[in-house]
């Protein structure tokens, strides 16, 4: 692997229909591999399980085998034992047509779920897919703190790769803690591939003051840029995963990662700048990964809540209406209200970003029901 970008396949182009738009998704797996890179990665719950799928129409029926790299996932929402593993995963090659995975991984590793997959003898699972060749490279993603994270890795050496969350703002962050877990896989020899470089869009919709910051420097860089340049710095990332889902992000991407230059000290030092005016405007840190919604009870769109509540949160408010108010109101009358939460905490055990969501979820409730009602 030469190349640092890898085409993440949660976030896919899509129609108005739910379906992905195979005419623009197989436009940018054409060029994506003509520029020289080959990395994809998918899983079963990406795009409403259709991200998996899409590998084998997209890319797997369209072009030699050979000439790209594919990496999916075992959840550990998808099994209660090693034969439901088992079944998960003959589901994954079928549906992938990949034959054999470039990479592996145990996916989303926190103190929720290690005692599942220790339960279930998962990492040793994958140990015996990678001796049989249906695995070529067997690792883990990780959402905890740097101390679960020595455990892991102290306990199952065995991991080539560990993914995690690296992004500017996330670098010093009191909750995810990306730098320090950066340490430990360094420590532990291990390379790294990036997660959330652009923390689910965030960092390319950032403040005028940040964009000032950046357009000042280097006019030509575009503000995601500077988000995906930050986290492939690092000398141990192998591989920084960018979301895609048009053309234009792609070649905007792979324009500047075809030769990939690391930010300078100044520049890296610059970026932490940056996170630092980003989290005085921030209200709510999600990501919109949508881990959260699938084992809520009652159906709460959590993410779009808290889209909106940011979103709302900087309007200017000047006729005392914003279009996120109605927003709200819409989504609500198809879904819930925020204030239909029934605190069982589902959602906190699950997200990555250690979000508090039922307290948040009080503040969204309070500023659309009550103070906008």
């Amino acid at each position: 692997m030469n190349k640092k970008l890898g085409f993440g396949l949660m976030r896919l182009p899509m129609l108005d229909n739910g379906k992905v738009n195979f005419d623009e998704f197989n436009k940018m797996v054409d060029e994506y591999l003509e520029r020289g890179f080959t990395y994809f990665d998918t899983a079963l719950m990406y795009c409403d399980g259709q991200s998996e799928a899409a590998v084998k129409k997209g890319i797997v029926e369209r072009h030699p085998r050979e000439s790209f790299t594919i990496t999916t996932k075992m959840h550990s929402g998808y099994f209660k034992n090693p034969e439901e593993m088992e079944k998960v995963f003959e589901g994954q090659l079928e549906r992938t047509g990949a034959g054999y995975f470039d990479y592996y991984l145990v996916h989303d590793v926190n103190s929720h779920s290690y005692p599942h997959y220790t339960k279930c003898g998962t990492f040793e699972w994958l140990k015996d897919k990678k001796d049989k060749g249906l695995v070529k490279c067997m690792g883990f993603s990780f959402h905890d703190g740097p101390e679960l994270l020595d455990q892991v890795l102290t306990e199952h050496p065995e991991a080539e790769f560990v993914q995690l969350q690296i992004n500017y703002l996330d670098w010093n962050s009191v909750s995810v803690r990306s730098r320090e877990c950066y340490e430990v896989a360094v420590k532990h020899g291990k390379k790294v591939i990036v997660m959330e470089p652009v923390k689910g869009g965030t960092l390319a919709n950032v403040p005028a003051e940040v964009s000032k910051l950046f357009k000042d420097k280097d006019p030509n860089a575009s503000i995601p840029s500077w988000a995906i340049r930050f986290a492939a710095t690092p000398e141990n990332v192998m591989l920084v995963l960018s979301g895609m889902s048009n053309l234009e992000q792609l070649r905007d991407n792979t324009g500047y990662m075809q030769d990939f230059k690391p930010l300078t000290d100044e520049e890296f030092a610059m970026a932490l700048e940056a996170a630092k005016i980003i989290n005085k405007e921030i209200a709510i840190p999600c990501t919109g990964c949508s881990y959260c919604t699938g084992g809520c009870p009652v159906g709460m769109p959590i993410p779009t809540f808290f889209s909106l509540y940011n979103t709302d949160k900087k309007d200017i408010n000047a006729k005392n209406w914003t279009p996120q108010q109605e927003l709200y109101f819409n989504v609500a009358k198809t879904s819930c209200k925020a204030s239909d939460c029934i605190k069982c905490g589902m959602c906190e055990g699950i997200c990555p970003q250690s979000l508090k969501i039922r307290d948040l979820l009080d503040e969204v409730a309070n500023y659309f029901e009550v103070e906008n009602a």
